[in-house]
């Protein structure tokens, strides 16, 4: 069974970091992606940013460059999202997700997604 389990959400004033994790089990795909994805209240949930885990490659959302960076650990089975410089804006449920068939780019079609996290909840203050 596929099991995406998100951490390190809280509260932080703006300016601040987080780094959130997604760690993954219950599949052996030779190749596939995860994806961060996130959803304000009354909002649709929008991509952030992926990963691909053989190549290596990652896809951000344009509004996310160059505060936000996805990675992964050696062993391949957690992947983390830096978030510095955070706002107000920033405010939302950050959910991972897995795309087991390619292409293994951050796609904004949810039903591309094989497996959800429960979501961890980021609350920026200004």
């Amino acid at each position: 069974e596929v099991q995406l389990v998100e951490s390190g959400g809280g509260l932080v004033q703006a300016g601040g970091s987080l780094r959130l994790s997604c760690a993954a089990s219950g599949f052996t795909f030779d190749d596939y992606a995860i994806a961060w994805f996130r959803q304000a209240p009354g909002k649709e949930r929008e991509g952030v940013s992926c990963i691909n885990y053989n190549a290596g490659n990652s896809y951000d959302a344009d509004s996310m460059k160059g505060r936000f960076t996805i990675s992964s650990d050696g062993a391949k089975s957690t992947v983390y999202l830096q978030m510095n410089n955070l706002g107000p804006e920033d405010t939302a449920v950050y959910y991972c997700a897995v795309k087991l068939v390619g292409p293994f780019e951050l796609s904004k079609w949810t039903d591309e997604y094989d497996a959800w996290g429960q979501g961890t909840q980021v609350t920026v203050s200004s």
